[in-house]
Formats: structure tokens, C-alpha cells, sequence
């Protein structure tokens, strides 16, 4: 296919729609109002229903019943409006209904401002609503991997039967580059043993979150639900590697960040300084076993994070204390510099 000049957020709306994505709801919030604003356009040109909701609230459980239904369907926020929709994504957990759901990330806490962060970690991967559950999270770094992962995020929905974040950030969501466009993976899920499609022929299906029964209901519930999360954690989990096999010293970062550390991990390199970097693309399942065998015998590993510290956590886990794990961050929608992770890991060298 051909390469085009997308803004990130347009470039997802786009491969929503080559995924077979017919629904979307939502309501507008910057930095992704761009992403709404092309599914209105492009879904009635597809056959597809574009609906602003009256709130965020509302929006998620437009998406639940559209999934309930067997609906390939989306929804897209920034950090405020992802936090109104948490009670709606564990329900959908609870039903086991398979969605996507856009968190293009901004400063905060609370409405913050609009420049891009990578604050909702926490969010995103530790649940972010009640009960155990978890959502298979996403983090793209460029615009053609928004596109690549929006695809990807569909099959694995319907896969697993859970709900796939996509987390961005409001600096790769305005973003323009090049994009080609995937193809359709052209991968199909029966969902006749769930879905709610009429009982006329079949016996009734119910799809809900409510289980009153703790001993048999809800306890089986919660059981299949961790069966299927072991599964997806030691089948889904993916990282990129970069310079890595010789490093002595090791960056870990994800999403727009991780394109910081790729700058530096270069700056190092022409300096004499042997550093490589693993990016995490699934925050959850969490790469740990690639981050540990990648930590393993490096004098410093540093955490470089929009944020105070919350992917660093994780990174702390799965390196184990093979390796010191120093960290970098900023908040408030500032950028990592390259400049400071150099110095950071020079001030390691010995």
C-alpha cells in the first residue's frame, strides 16, 4: 500500500476502520480530538456508526453493549476521560467483552493540561477500576506503530475477550510521519457462543458482570479469568531490543520516551559509552523476562519515564537485583532531554 502523511491520531482511526472496527463512541478531550473527529467522517463512508455521547461515562457503556452485540467497536479518551470510563472497563471485564480503548495521555493530575505524559501507567496497567482483572495495554512510539498496534489491538480483543489500551501520548498523537498502511490480518473469531444476537433458533446467552454466588459463580469467573491472563502473559508479551548484546550500560523506555532513549543510546555510542535500550510494546503483559536477560551483567540500568517513576517499578521486578536501576523522569508534560540521560549515564561510568 501506499505511504502517507497521517497525524497519529487520524493514523489510528484509520486502521480501526482496516481492522473491521464499525462502531465508535466517545467524547471530546485534547490531545485526541483529532481521532473522533476522523470516525465521523470515515465510518458513515464505510457503513459504519459514528456517535458523540453526552459524556465519558456513557460513551464506554455505548461500546459495551455494541461489543455485547459482537461488534468490532472503539472508543478513544485523554487521561481525564479514560479515568470516568474505568468503572465500564471492569465491567467489561467482568462480562469478558472485547474492545479497544485509546488513551492519548496528558499532564495531570486532575485536568492537568494538554501536553503530552506517560502518567497513567498505573492506570492502564495495575487495572485502573475495581477487581482483579486486567486490560492487555499497548504502547506504540511511532506513528506507523499506532497504526500497526490499532490492527493488532483487535484480534487480540477478540482473542482473549478482554479490553486492549492503546497508550499513547498527546506528543505522538499530534505527530505527522509516514505511514503505509496495514493490511487486514484477516484472522476471524466465532463469537456465537456469546454474543447477543437473538434467541429465536439457540438457547439465550447472558452477558453480564454481576455473579452473587461467591463459592461457585464469581470464584469460577475469577478463575478463568487468571487461566486467561497467565495465558496472554506468557504468550503476548513484546519489547524491542537496540544495541543491546554489547551494552554495558542499559535505557528502558517506552512510547515517546523510548525514542528519546534511541537518540541518547546514539549520543553514547559516538562517545565511547557502550549503552543499549529495551522498549516495552506490551506494558501489560510486562516484557519482564526480556528486560532481565537484557539487564543481566550491565553496570546501570536507567528508567527514563514522562512520569514520577511508574514503569520503574516494574523494571525493578524483572531485573531482580542483577543490576543498580536508576531512573529519569519528568512531569507536567515535559520532555526528556537527551542531553540529561547522557549525563545521567555518564555519571555511571567508571
Amino acid at each position: 500500500m501506499a505511504m502517507t502523511l497521517m497525524k497519529g491520531n487520524e493514523a489510528i482511526g484509520e486502521a480501526a476502520i482496516v481492522a473491521g472496527c464499525r462502531f465508535y463512541f466517545g467524547y471530546p478531550i485534547t490531545p485526541q480530538n483529532e481521532l473522533p473527529a476522523y470516525m465521523a467522517a470515515r465510518l458513515p463512508e464505510v457503513g459504519g456508526t459514528f456517535l458523540q455521547a453526552e459524556s465519558e461515562v456513557a460513551a464506554i457503556n455505548m461500546v459495551l453493549g455494541a461489543s455485547a452485540a459482537g461488534a468490532r467497536v472503539m472508543t478513544s479518551s485523554s487521561s481525564p476521560g479514560v479515568s470516568l470510563k474505568q468503572e465500564g472497563i471492569s465491567y467489561m471485564a467482568g462480562a469478558e467483552l472485547p474492545a479497544v480503548v485509546v488513551n492519548m495521555m496528558r499532564g495531570g493530575p486532575g485536568l492537568g493540561n494538554i501536553a503530552g505524559a506517560q502518567g497513567d501507567y498505573f492506570q492502564a496497567v495495575k487495572g485502573g477500576g475495581h477487581g482483579d482483572y486486567h486490560s492487555i495495554v499497548l504502547a506504540p512510539s511511532t506513528v506507523q506503530e499506532l497504526a500497526d498496534l490499532t490492527v493488532k489491538a483487535f484480534d487480540l480483543a477478540d482473542q482473549y475477550r478482554v479490553v486492549v489500551i492503546i497508550l499513547g501520548d498527546g506528543f505522538t498523537g499530534q505527530m505527522s510521519e509516514p505511514v503505509t498502511m496495514p493490511s487486514p490480518t484477516g484472522r476471524s473469531f466465532d463469537k456465537t457462543g456469546w454474543m447477543l444476537s437473538g434467541a429465536r433458533d439457540r438457547a439465550p446467552h447472558l452477558v453480564a458482570s454481576m455473579r452473587l454466588n461467591p463459592e461457585t459463580a464469581l470464584s469460577q469467573l475469577n478463575d478463568r479469568l487468571q487461566a486467561k491472563y497467565a495465558t496472554i502473559e506468557r504468550q503476548e508479551a513484546m519489547s524491542e531490543s537496540v544495541a543491546v548484546e554489547d551494552a554495558e550500560y542499559l535505557l528502558v523506555g517506552f512510547g515517546l520516551s523510548a525514542r528519546i532513549c534511541r537518540s541518547a543510546v546514539s549520543a553514547l555510542r559516538r562517545a565511547g559509552v557502550k549503552a543499549g535500550l529495551v522498549r516495552p510494546i506490551t506494558l501489560w503483559p510486562f516484557p519482564s523476562a526480556a528486560i532481565a536477560t537484557a539487564a543481566a551483567g550491565k553496570k546501570n540500568v536507567l528508567v527514563v519515564e514522562m512520569n514520577s517513576g511508574q514503569m520503574l517499578q516494574d523494571v525493578r521486578l524483572a531485573v531482580g537485583g542483577a543490576a543498580p536501576v536508576d531512573f529519569y523522569g519528568t512531569l507536567g508534560g515535559l520532555t526528556p532531554q537527551v542531553d540529561a540521560i547522557v549525563e545521567r549515564i555518564r555519571g555511571h561510568v567508571q
